[in-house]
């Protein structure tokens, strides 16, 4: 694989030799386009003008395309796909799941703002052409662990058919300097050469934080990686097929420049579920159960005060634990409040954030 350097001012001297060499600038520059010729450099280091296949799109042999030459001639024989970095690779290969919005419980009007941010832009981009308005570009998903900020991005890309990126921002963080500003460019890369695509950025506190003048070298590393990330934002067009989507519990200590329109042009908070969400929460979390009897899910959710989306969860694989322990294969009504009263006892351990924002 060798990189194509395309230079228009190197084709210029090239013609000019021609001509002066034929002494018929017609015949010179017949030979010239014709030929096509580009000037490669190989792994080895030397560079080298070159023709290419007559089959090639000669428009898509632009400067840095990766190609496959001919050992004899070094003839362009074909154009070869992006070097990508193994860990962006398996961005693009993770699995959303199948997840419906009707799975997702007391979020319809967050629902409908993400729909209104990334789906609307990516299915109808004529839309905002007509109003003449640009595409927003991302949203920011704020509020306690639990509320269903990841659960809310994966029923995002699992209804639309695009690609889905989900990278951990803690993982671009690498030892060695420019390591993680250049995965933060091969995933934009990535992400445009796949559209129609959605990244999800998790914890995106890890390399989002607010800059400072103090700091160690390792400091200074994720504030290079921010501001790629800052590059990147404010690089692709605002009417393409790439939406970015960031998820965090910590919007206090996030960079304003990341925060500011343009860049992450919605912010919003996903609470803590009230008393009719966490029915409806409950209702979709316990479908699954096999269960015996009325359960009046009403007065269960009322010992749930102050309990999110995975505690929820998490009251009904305690109830079906008791069920388990009674060497029964079925939940009843009273497994369920003994897994509340259980759980309530443990979110007191908890400690709390103001997430006003």
């Amino acid at each position: 694989p060798v990189d194509v350097r395309v230079h228009a001012e190197a084709l210029g001297r090239c013609a000019h030799a021609l001509c002066v060499f034929f002494r018929r600038r017609y015949l010179c520059f017949f030979l010239l386009f014709s030929w096509f010729p580009v000037i490669v450099k190989t792994s080895s280091g030397p560079r080298y003008m070159v023709g290419s296949k007559p089959k090639i799109d000669k428009a898509s042999l632009t400067a840095g395309t990766r190609v496959a030459l001919d050992m004899t001639t070094l003839t362009v024989m074909r154009k070869l796909q992006r070097e990508v970095d193994p860990l962006v690779f398996n961005m693009l290969h993770e699995d959303p799941g199948s997840v419906q919005y009707g799975e997702v419980g007391g979020l319809s009007e967050q629902i409908r703002q993400m729909r209104e941010v990334i789906e609307l832009p990516l299915t109808n981009p004529e839309l905002f052409k007509r109003v003449g308005i640009k595409t927003p570009k991302g949203v920011l998903l704020y509020g306690p662990p639990g509320t269903g900020k990841t659960l809310l991005a994966r029923a995002m890309a699992s209804n639309m058919n695009c690609n889905f990126m989900k990278v951990v921002a803690s993982a671009i963080v690498d030892k060695y300097i420019g390591e993680s500003a250049r995965v933060i460019r091969e995933m934009f890369a990535y992400a445009r050469d796949h559209e129609p695509c959605i990244i999800f950025m998790d914890e995106i506190d890890a390399i989002g934080g607010r800059r400072f003048s103090q700091g160690t070298s390792a400091d200074r590393e994720i504030q290079r990686t921010l501001m790629e990330l800052l590059n990147q934002l404010d690089g692709f067009d605002e009417l393409g097929a790439v939406k970015i989507i960031m998820a965090t519990n910590r919007p206090d200590v996030l960079d304003p420049a990341l925060m500011r329109p343009g860049r992450l042009d919605r912010k919003i908070e996903i609470p803590l579920p009230n008393e009719t969400a966490r029915v409806d929460i409950l209702k979709i979390h316990s479908s699954k159960i096999a269960k015996q009897g009325d359960i009046d899910y009403e007065a269960i959710c009322k010992l749930c005060d102050g309990f999110n989306g995975a505690d929820l969860r998490n009251v009904c694989t305690e109830a079906g634990m008791f069920a388990i322990r009674a060497e029964r294969d079925y939940v009843v009504e009273e497994d369920f409040f003994k897994a509340a009263r259980k759980l309530a006892d443990n979110k007191k351990l908890e400690s709390t954030i103001d997430y006003d924002f």
